[in-house]
Parts: structure tokens; C-alpha cells; sequence
């Protein structure tokens, strides 16, 4: 059976907050498969090590480190100007740029609420406005990534969640909008993965996590690359406008006769 519908090969890829985590990962998956990827994030030093180790790795891609605050619309402008003068396009987007903190709604300032709105969902806004004429130049790829907290709502994580919130439905309303243009829009939702960030916090390190286990609510980097690729890839063609939810067991809550 043939594996080709999966190959993004020969695309050119900007990952948003892609110094560590989900971000970086994606941008490997991709260089590992051909893509001419540019890893940003808002500290320099803190993205020229990835791509360092792509450029130094056998991967076929290419990668470009810019520095990059998706919140600030001239830094959004200039890193597709020099995504496009670099590459020549861009085929492919992800949205992964976040930020979130956790604290009682009470306890939340009116500047800690927009900050957080203004990176999850204004920064996904910049992003995706900014490279619009190019994706749409001959069919490309937005990924945005949501949270199961946008979903369903999180304790603690309100912004967070609202914020989450209005990159689903962004999804939902732009993929409409922009399919005439051959530009599919879809969406990821991650749970628990096993970034460093989560390592620190919940003890669980990737290197335990077992692949081909299914009773599990955490999962790894990898594994949300592979979902990445496969919504890039022309092998989703007729997924659209989708957010597909990457939590492994779903949480239920079971109703038992006292």
C-alpha cells in the first residue's frame, strides 16, 4: 500500500513557538519529510538552536530561525516577508504559539486576561491574516492548535480556555470561508503531552510512555507531530474545518447507584 498521500515533501512550513515542545517537534517531523521549515519564537537564542540541529541533522529540510512575537503585527509581517524571500512561499502554517498560567477567575487582572487572549487568539489572528495571499497562492494548510481546555472549559484556566475557545471557532468559520481559495483550515486540540514544560511539572518523562498503550492520558510530542502532518499532508484532502481532539482516554463520568 502506497504511503505517498502522507509526504509533505518540497513544502515550505512556518511553526509558531517552536523553541521546545510541540512546536519543535512539528518543525523535525516536517524537515524529516523535505519540508523548508522556519521556527520562530519570541527570543532568538532561544529558536537558533533548532534549527541548528535540523540544518546539522540528515534531514532533507532545511530550517530558518526568526525571532518572532505573534502578538506584535509588524513582527507577523516581517516574518512572512522573510519566509517568502527565503522560500519562495509558504504551503503550510501552524499556530502553535501559546501561553497560559493557572489562577483562581477572581484572582485574574484585566492585563493577565488580555495577555493571554492576545497570544492564543490574536496571535493565531496575525499569523494566519498576514500569510493569507501566499497560502492562498496555489492551496495551502493552517493548523491552529486549541486545547481540550477550549473545549470543554478548565478550572484555573480561564483565559486560557476562552481564548481556546475562539481559535475552534475561527477554525470552523475561516476553513468556510477560505475553501474556495483551496486553503484547508483545521485544528488541534492536545490534553496532557509530554512536553518538557509537563515533564517538570507532572514527573512523567516521554521516555516511559509507551506508544501502544491505549488506557493512557498523557502522550508525547511525537505523537501530535504525526496528527500535524497528517492534517498538512494530502492525505486529510477532505478534512476541513475539523478540530480533532489528541487526549487519549476521554474523561467520563460514570453515574453508579449509591
Amino acid at each position: 500500500m502506497s504511503t505517498a498521500q502522507f509526504s509533505v515533501d518540497g513544502d515550505v512550513a512556518i511553526i509558531t513557538g517552536s523553541s521546545s515542545g510541540i512546536g519543535k517537534g512539528i518543525a523535525e517531523r516536517f524537515a524529516a519529510d523535505g519540508v523548508d521549515v522556519v521556527v520562530c519564537s519570541r527570543e532568538q537564542e532561544n529558536v537558533d538552536p533548532v534549527a541548528e540541529e535540523i540544518n546539522e541533522s540528515e534531514r532533507p529540510g532545511t530550517a530558518l530561525a526568526l525571532e518572532c512575537d505573534v502578538t506584535e503585527r509588524e513582527a507577523v509581517d516581517a516574518l512572512v516577508e522573510t519566509t517568502v524571500e527565503e522560500f519562495g512561499g509558504i504551503d503550510i502554517l501552524v499556530n502553535n504559539a501559546g501561553a497560559s498560567f493557572m489562577a483562581d477567575f477572581d484572582d485574574i487582572s484585566e492585563n493577565g486576561w488580555k495577555t493571554i487572549v492576545d497570544i492564543n487568539l490574536n496571535g493565531t489572528y496575525n499569523c494566519t491574516h498576514a500569510a493569507a495571499e501566499h497560502l492562498k497562492d496555489d492551496g495551502g494548510s493552517v493548523i491552529n492548535f486549541a486545547s481540550v481546555a477550549g473545549q470543554r472549559g478548565s478550572p484555573l484556566m480561564s483565559p486560557y480556555g476562552a481564548s481556546k475557545a475562539g481559535v475552534v471557532n475561527m477554525t470552523t468559520t475561516l476553513s468556510y470561508e477560505w475553501a474556495d481559495d483551496d486553503v484547508r483550515v483545521n485544528c488541534i486540540a492536545p490534553g496532557f503531552v509530554a512536553t518538557p514544560g509537563v515533564e517538570s511539572q507532572m514527573g512523567v518523562s516521554a521516555d516511559n510512555i509507551d506508544r501502544e498503550e491505549v488506557a493512557r492520558r498523557i502522550g508525547t510530542v511525537e505523537e501530535v507531530a504525526d496528527v500535524t502532518q497528517f492534517l498538512a499532508s494530502p492525505a486529510s484532502s477532505y478534512v476541513v474545518g475539523e478540530t480533532i481532539t489528541v487526549q487519549g482516554v476521554p474523561q467520563i463520568s460514570e453515574e453508579r447507584d449509591v
